[in-house]
């Protein structure tokens, strides 16, 4: 039997998971992947929760606090970005900041997952999710070092690593759509966006449910569907750029035109990744800069997306 058409994951998250109503959706998922019953007390303010420009960009994120006070960062992905394990820590470190008051004790610093479902290949490995955590071993010993009784006491915690932050990683297209185990069934939705009426995962019944595309009005529907239009468009841009600078190079019919079209290849892609982070990052991008960032040089232009990272205004971008 053909599966009902549900919504992707992405438009789960952006409009219907943040509700109270529908949290049984999102904590099957989580306690699937972190093997625990998860409770989720409450959606934090995030980057998309807000609707403006960046809406049509092919990234989701959510923020979410369970049951022990810990933060859960949800972040879908779908265009390649080649710094992401560094925006990654980046965005660890801003969250525990902005979640400790001016003179709380370090005691105080919350646990944070970072969960990543990510549509393009990040480094090389065979499986599909990866787990992240932090121990220290001894150089000379190789033992590992474990907290002490107060520690624990004090952190609320039993071990090292669940001091640290835990980072998950989903490489959805490395699932080869053979779902082996509940996780699986998940890993399985967010490629295939199907349900199979033999799954048992938690969440996954009730999302079969919320997520019907049969539910959403008229004016949802053709929302949806544009929402979909601008992921295909986003995702075949950087190939097209790329391609395009290749064929160019090869009509020249001389190694010297290919590496030219390559060359330019590089830096569309480039120029294109940037403004990107920009409307991501600061909104509406004036016209002089995106001028600037057009005519500026690839060692230039990837000068300033490493300091986009860091950067509170337009002159932090350019800063040397």
């Amino acid at each position: 039997m053909k599966q009902r058409r549900l919504i992707s994951f992405d438009w789960a998250l952006k409009r219907l998971l943040r509700s109270k109503a529908n949290f049984e959706v999102l904590e099957g998922f989580l306690s699937e992947l972190l093997s625990t019953d998860i409770c989720i007390v409450e959606i934090l303010e995030s980057e998309s929760n807000k609707e403006n420009a960046h809406d049509k960009f092919n990234r989701m994120d959510m923020k979410v606090r369970n049951g022990e006070g810990e933060l859960i960062l949800i972040e879908l992905q779908y265009e390649r970005e080649f710094d992401y394990l560094q925006r990654l820590i980046f965005g660890i470190a801003k969250t525990i900041t902005e979640h400790v008051d001016e003179g709380e004790p370090y005691s105080k610093v919350p646990k944070v997952i970072s969960i990543n479902i990510l549509y393009f290949d990040l480094g090389e490995g065979k499986d599909y999710v990866y787990l992240g955590e932090t121990s220290f071993r001894g150089m000379h010993t190789e033992e590992e070092l474990i907290l002490s009784e107060v520690q624990k006491e004090l952190f609320k915690r039993k071990t090292v690593q669940e001091v640290f932050p835990a980072i998950y990683l989903i490489l959805v297209k490395r699932f080869n759509e053979v779902a082996k185990n509940t996780l699986d069934e998940w890993v399985y939705f967010l490629k295939t966006g199907d349900i199979r009426d033999e799954f048992t995962a938690r969440g996954l019944e009730k999302a079969k449910r919320i997520l019907d595309i049969l539910q959403l009005s008229d004016a949802e529907r053709q929302a949806y569907e544009q929402f979909q239009e601008d992921l295909r468009s986003q995702a075949s841009m950087v190939d097209s750029t790329w391609k395009a600078g290749k064929l160019e190079g090869k009509k020249e019919g001389i190694k010297e035109g290919i590496q030219i079209g390559e060359q330019k290849g590089r830096q569309e892609e480039a120029t294109a990744m940037l403004l990107k982070q920009m409307q991501r990052k600061f909104g509406q991008i004036p016209e002089r800069i995106i001028e600037k960032v057009k005519s500026a040089k690839l060692q230039q232009i990837e000068m300033w997306g490493e300091n986009i990272l860091f950067a509170d205004s337009w002159d932090d971008i350019f800063t040397s």
